[in-house]
């Protein structure tokens, strides 16, 4: 069945810190003060993550979707939804 072919995204780490993703040939790093809907996930929802497109990522466990330029440039894109508490 044709559509769009996407390389996988696989999340190579979870520190005290952060999220790490392997997306191509290119390790993302998201740090919980910048992406906090992550800090409280359990470690099963936050590897449950597909690439929808090649600049769309999405968590459905967390119903989290991102696009890539603001994981790779975050300081262009102001945190404006908050995290549930």
């Amino acid at each position: 069945m044709p559509g769009v072919d996407t390389s996988p995204v696989e999340v190579s780490g979870v520190t005290k810190l952060g999220v790490w993703l392997r997306l191509d040939d290119e390790q993302l790093f998201m740090p919980f003060d910048q992406f906090p809907w992550f800090r409280t996930a359990a470690v099963a929802q936050i590897f449950e993550v597909e690439r929808l497109n090649p600049q769309h990522l999405y968590w459905p466990e967390l119903d989290v979707d991102l696009h890539v330029d603001s994981i790779r440039h975050p300081e262009n894109f102001p945190l404006v939804a908050q995290p549930p508490r």
